[in-house]
Formats: C-alpha cells, structure tokens, sequence
C-alpha cells in the first residue's frame, strides 16, 4: 500500500456513496506494511472483509480473483488497490468483480505503472491509465485517473460504477488537488523536465537502484 493509493481511498471513502458490504481483495499486509495498509479506519462501522489468496495480517477469508466464490450481485464495493499487478489474468478478475457487485455497487481499483518488481507472490502487469480503460468496459460508467504526466502516469487509479455514475462534483476538485500533491515525487519531476527519448533510460537506472535497495539488508 503506498501513501498516494491510501489517500485516493480516502477521497472515495468521503466523497461517494458507498455500499455495503465492502471487500478488499489483496487486502493482505505484507511484512512492513501492517497498521499502515489496514483500510477499516476509512470506512467505520462499516461491513467491511479483507480477502486475499493467503492469510496472515488483514485477512478475513481466503478468495482468489480468477475465480471469486461469491453470490452474484453479492457485494456492495469492491477495493482491488495495488494488486491487479500480481493478478495472471486480470479481465478474468475485473469480470468476477463485476458479477459480484449489486446493481449500484462500485469497483475501487489502482495499481502500479512503473515500479520495482515486488513478487507478493508474483509480478505479472504494469498499467497505463488506457489499459484501466480497457479493463472497466465491462461497467456502464467508470472513473480512470492517474498522478504524474503522460510519460509517467504513476499510481494508476479507477472506479467502475455497475449503474449509474453518482455526482462526482464533489469528488472530482479533491481528485485533482490529490493528483497535484502526488505528482511532485522525484520520479514525476524527472518526468516532467527530461526529454522523452531520455525517459527509458533514466527510469531504467532508477528501477536497477530501487531494486539493489530492496535486497538490502
């Protein structure tokens, strides 16, 4: 779970209507993340269930996107945050999603467009924000939106409503003033100041630092 993603629920959580009950797919806390990638607080006394394909810390009850052992129309909102990466075939997932949100439900998702490899337990996908497109059509409306810029469009975020689309007036200036205050990280102003043909090299440096990072001890 990263800052910006946790904040973009939070945005969701106070400016649309949500449904109950809410699951969390992916909803696992990996090692360093516990506290930090609970979601409940966002969401008080709501019917809320974290799932995952492995148990441990924020798992309720084990589910696996590829095939969901739910009711149709079951689920009020759905939360699949940083996890359609890790997902082997995602259009199956986002139409398990879809078959399992009632009629006015919602389907919160995001995930990563450039990032180190993070196998939980496997890395599978990067998205643009087209490809969040492409993978909400089967809803009657939907929300995509990301922060950075066209070169860098990190995290990748989307809402796919199973009816009509609420009002998004006041959803949309707190969007806005989140993608400004997430698209100032060091990686987005590289983004934003070098020269196009220079980007797959000075982000391929910056993944082989992160990733020396990572294995340190």
């Amino acid at each position: 779970m990263r800052r910006s993603v946790k904040d973009f629920v939070s945005i969701v959580a106070a400016r649309l209507p949500i449904q109950e009950p809410i699951y969390e797919f992916g909803s696992l806390q990996v090692p360093g993340q516990e506290g930090f990638a609970d979601l409940r607080g966002l969401f008080p006394g709501r019917d809320y269930v974290g799932c995952d394909m492995r148990p441990g810390p924020g798992v309720d009850r084990i589910l696996d996107l590829h095939h969901i052992d739910l009711p149709a129309e079951s689920v009020g909102t759905v939360l699949c945050l940083d996890t359609l990466e890790h997902v082997e075939y995602p259009r199956e997932a986002l139409d398990g999603i879809y078959r399992i949100l009632k009629p006015g439900g919602m389907a919160v998702i995001s995930s990563v467009a450039y990032f180190p490899v993070h196998d939980h337990p496997n890395d599978y996908w990067r998205f643009t924000p087209e490809a969040f497109t492409s993978l909400l059509k089967p809803f009657p409306h939907s929300f995509v939106g990301h922060a950075g810029n066209q070169f860098f469009p990190d995290p990748v975020v989307g809402i796919g409503f199973k009816k009509e689309s609420p009002c998004l007036a006041g959803f949309e200036p707190e969007f806005l003033r989140w993608q400004r205050r997430h698209s100032r990280s060091l990686e987005h102003i590289v983004a934003m100041a070098a020269p196009p043909k220079l980007l797959p090299l000075i982000f391929g440096l910056h993944a082989r630092m992160m990733s020396r990072l990572r294995r340190t001890p």
